[in-house]
């Protein structure tokens, strides 16, 4: 104890520390005491030690209670000076906090009238301190040899998350909050990070002519021109929108990502269970919304056209399973004309050839703008080719995801090596396509 006094002593005597950056010094020793209580005792004991000194006429006793007093500012040394009728030094501001432990309690009700407007279960509070500031304390604990000392950015961030979290009755969550409060304490600038919900489901595109995505005009980027009719689009509706608008009506939130596991051309279809996605949306300020409702608002106004299922809240976790596309298998249906008949024989040979097959496609050229231009290889499970006129047959084909199934029919001028094309020597177009269904790893 007389050694950490000695500590403390010496810190006050060569700076000014308030009683949290004083008894922060010492965090580690002894537990359930807050910093300020800490740092407070330090100051008292030493009041006493100082007191003891001075009614023995030791005048290092006064000295240390105008330290207290002035690098201290104690109120307790500075009532003791004026009794014994001695100079009381000019209070100073803290060293290291600059008093901004002072105006805690003005952070907190900034930070609450920011929060008032979002919903959410989990915060943390995260501290963004000044370099100089950091280098200051840094510099502090190599002068004085701190081995049981808390960070200045710790204390902030440990006091004013406990005093939101007791207002607010949320809990303190580390690892994935949901708001994030960023105090700035020495600019006493306050910002939220809302991190953004994610709702999967599965969609089924039942017309074809609608993309994805949003597709912005090539010509105007979204400003809006004549070529796109002052839209910004090149298309008026989309997936990402018919699922995205309702969405953030909903959320409130401030803009969303839209993750597929794959997609499927404009002009076909998404059939059978559907394709599953993730809706990212971002600052949401509210978050605990009514999937079923939300789930019928986006069906009603996209009836006819996209209809969503199995809408349930998801994480970056399940975005990262979309992503990794590869690893699903589709199922597609395609109408395909040739420009000759063939025989029944013919068609069977087809099939049999593709069951099986290992296909080698160098990316389309429809794709090029946006593909790097390599050559990639995809699998064929299973395969059922149905005759329908002398030269139309439909096509099923099961295979791995990211196989390019109308070149697979067309050739691509010999870029997709087998092909329909050339195995049946005749050339090949898809009338029509669509996808039938999409299974990631864990269906198969």
């Amino acid at each position: 104890m007389s050694d950490m006094l000695e500590r403390a002593q010496e810190m006050l005597e060569k700076h000014p520390l308030c009683n949290q950056c004083l008894g922060r010094q010492f965090a580690l020793l002894g537990y359930g005491i807050d910093n300020e209580k800490r740092g407070e005792a330090l100051k008292l004991l030493l009041t006493m030690k100082a007191h003891q000194l001075a009614l023995s006429k030791n005048k290092k006793g006064i000295a240390i209670l105008q330290t207290l007093a002035s690098n201290g500012n104690f109120p307790t040394a500075v009532k003791m000076l004026k009794k014994m009728g001695k100079k009381v030094m000019e209070e100073r501001t803290c060293f290291l906090c600059g008093g901004r432990f002072d105006s805690l309690e003005g952070f907190v009700s900034l930070a609450l009238d920011k929060l008032m407007e979002y919903e959410y279960n989990t915060l943390l509070v995260g501290i963004e301190l000044p370099t100089e500031v950091e280098e200051r304390e840094d510099e502090f604990k190599g002068e004085f040899t701190i081995k049981h000392g808390e960070s200045l950015r710790n204390e902030f961030s440990r006091t004013i998350g406990k005093k939101i979290a007791e207002a607010t009755r949320k809990t303190i969550e580390y690892e994935r909050p949901e708001v994030l409060v960023l105090v700035k304490p020495f600019t006493e600038q306050i910002s939220l990070q809302v991190n953004p919900i994610h709702i999967s489901g599965q969609y089924r595109k039942i017309v074809r002519g609608i993309p994805q995505s949003r597709w912005l005009c090539s010509r105007c980027r979204g400003r809006g021109c004549i070529n796109c009719n002052w839209t910004g689009k090149m298309y008026p509706e989309s997936v990402e929108e018919f699922i995205g608008n309702p969405t953030l009506e909903m959320t409130q939130g401030e803009d969303i990502a839209f993750h597929g596991a794959g997609r499927e051309d404009i002009d076909a279809r998404m059939l059978g269970l559907g394709r599953p996605f993730v809706v990212e949306i971002k600052k949401p300020k509210k978050r605990f919304i009514n999937l079923k409702s939300l789930e019928k608002r986006i069906n009603k106004r996209a009836a006819g056209k996209v209809q969503v299922s199995n809408l349930r809240f998801a994480d970056k976790e399940v975005v990262r399973r979309l992503k990794r596309g590869e690893a699903s298998q589709k199922l597609y249906r395609a109408i395909v004309e040739l420009d000759k008949p063939v025989s029944r024989k013919e068609l069977a040979m087809l099939q049999n050839s593709l069951v099986g097959a290992l296909i080698r496609q160098q990316t389309p050229r429809r794709v090029t703008h946006r593909r790097a231009d390599i050559v990639r290889e995809k699998y064929i499970y299973k395969a059922n080719v149905k005759r329908l006129t002398p030269n139309r047959f439909e096509m099923r084909i099961r295979c791995q995801g990211g196989l390019y199934i109308k070149e697979l029919i067309t050739g691509d001028e010999g870029r997709t090596v087998p092909s329909v094309a050339g195995t049946l020597k005749a050339k090949a177009v898809p009338l029509e396509l669509d996808v039938l269904g999409v299974f990631m790893e864990e269906e198969k």
